[in-house]
């Protein structure tokens, strides 16, 4: 059963378009602990229970909330929709996703799936990614719905079942199979975030993503001679594959300039010195896995004859992944590698910014930010607006909060928590991006 009593008293307005904000942001902080105590964890992405609680809600503010079920084991997308005044334009979607990555219950000091607010944070796992936008941009949305305030066009809200992994039963089925629903101009999704010390030390930033590392994963095999340990070979698997790896790894930095980061340091002149600032200035490989040895567990005593390790490397937008490729099996040089593509990087190329949604973007938050710089970004990692811009749609991220960098950081780890101030002030923000004219 839902608190059905903690729904009832947000839609309480007088004859006014202005929102009740001390009452909307109570309802959306018990909403997101709500949201946060259900354990859609992917695998194995059963959003059933999150998508009848979204549901629930839309349904108390007089809106059609449809539930699509993509495949087996409860993989369930929710779609709504907001007629705007222009329907011969395509709308704007608000893309989210209600799955979360799993936990390690014993390496968290706060329940992962408890909601608890303390010292003025929220903890829990999704609590940052990305439960809390998408009560944002369900809470705007509903309210606009119940102070009768019309959009510019449509507003279509979605809700999906498997970002965390590939998006197959998510936002890519919804794409494949229901795309004269969605169809959008504009797609409103995670991605950038306000911060005082990420992007440069001292100065308020928000990064508006417009476009994502391409994703290229990347199984190396390397198979030698087995034998007995205690005899060294040079034709060690395990040898092989580790020099494989160095080589690999050993590339030097693309001459390609990326515009978006030129125009960041135009912007912000001094870029802070962080994993994340790192990582969206160029190409990057992560070493994600090794397997071998003989036996399980394996034998010390015993040189395989095979060895695997897995390579996550992302791209910037423009770089070519053959390319790339190519350039790895040159530097590793040796015919007892082979390689195994495991992803399939498609390059959209990032969206523009001279378009009325990012103004809006950037009005709203300079509302609520008077002091702050607004700035396109490339994020590191991937989202779903990247199957929407290969579709042809405008794609921005935006998680409208001040976030410092060692709170991003915890985002998928054993300690994920937002500022409630901040997830609040959110809550503005995205109402005046809907009541904006876009």
């Amino acid at each position: 059963m839902f608190h059905t009593f903690s729904f009832l008293f947000l839609w309480m307005f007088a004859a006014t378009t202005t929102p009740d904000w001390p009452r909307v942001e109570q309802h959306a902080t018990e909403l997101l602990q709500q949201y946060i105590r259900i354990r859609s964890v992917n695998p194995p992405a059963d959003t059933t229970a999150t998508a009848k609680l979204l549901q629930h809600e839309f349904e108390l503010a007089g809106m059609e909330a449809k539930l699509y079920t993509s495949a087996a084991g409860g993989k369930t997308n929710l779609l709504v929709r907001l007629a705007g005044r222009d329907r011969t334009k395509r709308p704007l979607l608000l893309l989210n996703h209600m799955d979360v990555v799993p936990v390690d219950a014993s390496r968290w000091k706060h329940d992962p799936f408890g909601g608890e607010i303390e010292n003025g944070l929220i903890w829990g796992r999704g609590s940052l990614d990305m439960k809390s936008t998408a009560v944002q941009q369900l809470t705007a949305l509903v309210l606009l719905k119940q102070l009768g305030i019309v959009p510019p066009r449509d507003i279509v809200f979605l809700s999906t079942c498997d970002e965390e992994t590939d998006g197959s039963n998510g936002a890519a089925w919804m794409i494949k199979n229901h795309w004269d629903e969605l169809n959008p101009e504009y797609v409103l999704d995670e991605g950038g975030v306000g911060s005082r010390d990420l992007y440069t030390p001292h100065k308020t930033v928000f990064g508006i993503s417009v476009g994502d590392k391409q994703v290229l994963w990347i199984k190396l095999r390397a198979v030698g001679t087995s034998g007995h340990a205690s005899q060294p070979i040079p034709d060690n698997a395990n040898d092989i594959l580790l020099t494989a790896i160095a080589k690999a790894k050993d590339f030097p930095p693309s001459s390609k300039p990326n515009p978006v980061i030129s125009e960041m340091k135009t912007q912000i002149d001094s870029f802070s010195n962080n994993k994340f600032m790192n990582a969206i200035q160029q190409n990057t490989i992560s070493l994600t896995t090794l397997r071998s040895g003989l036996g399980d567990p394996p034998k010390v005593n015993v040189i395989p004859s095979v060895a695997e390790a897995t390579l996550d490397c992302r791209l910037l937008p423009g770089q070519n992944a053959d390319e790339f490729l190519s350039d790895i099996k040159a530097r590793v040089n040796d015919q007892r590698v082979t390689y195994e593509l495991l992803s399939h990087p498609a390059d959209p190329g990032p969206s523009r910014t001279d378009t009325p949604l990012f103004a809006a973007l950037k009005s709203a938050i300079l509302k609520q930010n008077p002091d702050a710089i607004v700035v396109p970004v490339i994020v590191p990692y991937g989202t779903d607006s990247q199957k929407f811009r290969l579709r042809g749609s405008i794609g921005y991220g935006l998680e409208p909060m001040v976030i410092d960098a060692g709170t991003l950081a915890t985002m998928h780890s054993d300690s994920e928590h937002i500022p409630l101030d901040q997830f609040r002030a959110g809550l503005h923000v995205y109402f005046d991006i809907l009541t904006s004219e876009w």
